[in-house]
């Protein structure tokens, strides 16, 4: 998810588009509590910077193409971004939800 934010707040930011699916995982492992919390504000702070960019986009820039006409307008990748975060977020709902489960592995009993 912080990928393709991060991705989109680039261009959003007049960058050339250089995100390829090929580095949407290559992510540092999470081996502390520490390197967990540095992983969540990044990804709080990228989310705070792209909605920022998203507020400040004028209307009639979200018909144009972003980067590349392969890649359709900006509303488009906007609102695609957007779209995977929730599908993402729906997934976390579901795994939290089978580990409270009484047996679950995470469960509280």
């Amino acid at each position: 998810m912080n990928y393709y934010v991060g991705a989109v707040s680039m261009v959003l930011r007049g960058e050339p588009l250089t995100a390829s699916d090929k580095y949407s995982f290559a992510l540092p492992p999470i081996l502390s509590q520490e390197d967990w919390e540095k992983l969540l504000d990044k990804t709080w702070t990228d989310a705070e910077t792209a909605a920022d960019l998203i507020e400040q986009l004028p209307e009639s820039k979200l018909w144009e193409t972003f980067a590349d006409e392969r890649y359709g307008n900006y509303y488009r990748n906007i609102h695609g971004v957007i779209e995977h975060v929730h599908y993402h977020l729906g997934q976390i709902v579901l795994i939290k939800k089978i580990l409270l489960q009484p047996g679950g592995n995470g469960s509280k009993k």
